[in-house]
């Protein structure tokens, strides 16, 4: 089974040095567009990785499956990663898969969400 905390911690280490450099770094190199893509990153990043620590405590209690996990972490790495390759430079269409991250980090929230029902069904 994978350290889904540790993940998590990882993910939150990577969103403050990449929000510090889309800060720091990258005003004046790039686009006010692209600037605001670096942002929207930065933040679905910092936002899902502190979800995931929370999936991972749920996981280690095994009061969950690693399902959700995988679905926000592949997520986290379609929908951020697409944006910050434009941002430093890949082509507009790349953006065509962005969505995708965020169709599996909605899948990740509602596959957790129906777990906690029937868990929640099953104690009553």
């Amino acid at each position: 089974m994978l350290n889904w905390i540790g993940i998590a911690a990882v993910n939150m280490a990577i969103a403050v040095a990449l929000g510090a450099f889309g800060a720091h770094g990258l005003e004046g190199h790039v686009s006010l567009q692209q600037l605001e893509w670096w942002h929207t990153a930065t933040l679905y990043l910092f936002v899902h990785a502190l979800g995931l620590l929370l999936v991972g405590l749920l996981i280690r209690l095994k009061y969950i499956t690693q399902t959700t996990a995988w679905l926000l972490q592949i997520g986290i790495i379609i929908f951020a990663g697409s944006l910050y390759a434009m941002t430093l430079g890949a082509p507009r269409w790349f953006g065509a898969i962005t969505p995708i991250g965020g169709v599996l980090m909605i899948a990740g929230w509602l596959w957790l969400a129906t777990y906690a029902f029937r868990l929640k069904d099953s104690v009553n």
